[in-house]
Order: structure tokens, then sequence, then C-alpha cells
């Protein structure tokens, strides 16, 4: 399998704070990863990173064999093969739904309205949220909400999609039908990279779960390895905490 995103060495500290600490690890094509940990590990700062909406203070990031740290590297359109998925849905209240899915494609990748709106319906379709084409985000649950910035990242046609908490900001039986769509992601081959506190999900979806804790990877393997067997005692005291 070939490495779509490489970590190097990566670093990041906000002042005196140092919250990444020589950070190493890939994502591969087709790979489910999922970040865990305590509240403060770095996850969320380590995405944040990777789609450089954070600068890192060190370090490499290795895209397709390009390091996009270096002087020469366009980020704009680095940004373009990412698809993010944050907790706050992030969604244009003054567009509707197919309006929300159509803006980036066409002003960032210049698709011509009609492919653009093709490829909207085409992955809201997916997320079963195509009979919604002309609500407003105000008219949606946070559910709905959640699986249209999933359908709008998609339509980027993203190389790996990134996914920052994306069931944190929602009431517990909507949690279930975001994650539905994400199984229906992974069981499809989409590369993803998730930060997530859902134990059971990430048991189920992901190829590897990456352990942080302090701004440092602990531990990472196949799920089986990591949360039913840990090798590291800080491992072990998160999963009796958040294992049920």
């Amino acid at each position: 399998m070939t490495n779509v995103i490489e970590i190097q060495n990566l670093s990041k500290s906000f002042g005196s704070n140092e919250v990444l600490r020589d950070v190493n690890f890939n994502v591969q094509k087709g790979e489910v990863v999922c970040l865990i940990g305590s509240s403060g590990s770095g996850k969320s700062t380590l995405l944040r990173c990777i789609n450089l909406l954070e600068t890192p203070s060190g370090g490499n990031i290795v895209y397709k064999g390009d390091n996009i740290l270096g002087d020469k590297h366009n980020i704009e359109k680095y940004r373009t093969h990412l698809g993010m998925v944050f907790q706050q849905f992030n969604l244009f209240n003054n567009l509707d739904v197919l309006g929300n899915c159509i803006v980036g494609q066409q002003k960032v990748l210049k698709r011509s309205k009609q492919e653009a709106t093709e490829k909207a319906l085409k992955y809201l379709q997916v997320v079963g949220m195509d009979q919604y084409k002309n609500a407003k985000p105000r008219q949606l649950s946070g559910g709905q909400k959640q699986r249209v910035a999933i359908a709008r990242a998609l339509a980027m046609d993203p190389d790996v999609m990134l996914f920052d908490e994306p069931t944190s900001a929602l009431d517990p039986e909507m949690v279930g039908e975001v994650l539905k769509v994400m199984r229906t992601l992974a069981d499809q081959g989409n590369t993803m990279l998730i930060v997530t506190h859902e134990m059971e999900f990430a048991r189920e979806v992901s190829d590897r779960i990456v352990f942080m804790d302090k701004g440092v990877i602990v531990e990472e393997g196949h799920p089986d390895e990591v949360l039913v067997n840990p090798k590291h005692q800080r491992t072990k005291e998160f999963l009796k905490r958040t294992l049920k």
C-alpha cells in the first residue's frame, strides 16, 4: 500500500506550550485510522496541522512523496486534496443544502454549475440528505447538518477525509446516523483519518488505532491490539476509563 500522507517528526507549540512532540505516522491509501486519547492530548491539533489550519513548528508533512512544508509548495492546492469535517458543521447559513455542497466545487475546483450540482446530488444521496437539498441549515437537526457537511467534503473528491470529533456536538440519538454514514464510507474504501471518542465505532471501522497522550503517540496498531491487549500502562489507564 502507498502512503498518501506521511508525518515526520512533527511538532507544534503555542508559545511555551508544546502541544505536539516528534510525531511520526502515516496514512495509507484506503486505510481508516482513528486517533484516540484524552482531551488535550493533541489529536485535533495534529489534524489541524495536517491540513495546515495550524502551521507546524517543526517536522515534515509528506503528501504523495512531496514535503508540503517546503518553500515551493502550493498550500491551497494541497488543501483541495483533503476533505475536512469539523465538530460544528461550519455550513453557510445563507445557502441551502445544495448550495453548500456546490460553492466550494465552483470556487476552488472551477467546476461548472452542472458538474458541481451532479456531484453534490450524488453525495447527498450517499449520506441520505438528497431530499433536503432545498432546505436551509437552520431547518436541519445537528445530525442532518453533519451529514451535509460530510457530503460537501466528499463532493470535492478528496484523497483523504479528515474528521475532527464529528459526533461530539450532537445529541446522543443523532450520533448513530452520522456514524452509520462514516461506516458506509469506510466500507467503500475511502481513506479516512478520524479523531473520535466513540470507541466501539473505532474498533469496528478502523484498520489502525493511534493512541495519543500529552502530544506524543504512545501506541498504535490494529484495533484488537490497542483496545483489547494494549502494551503501555498509559493506554490501559485510558481504556479502563473509556471502555464500557
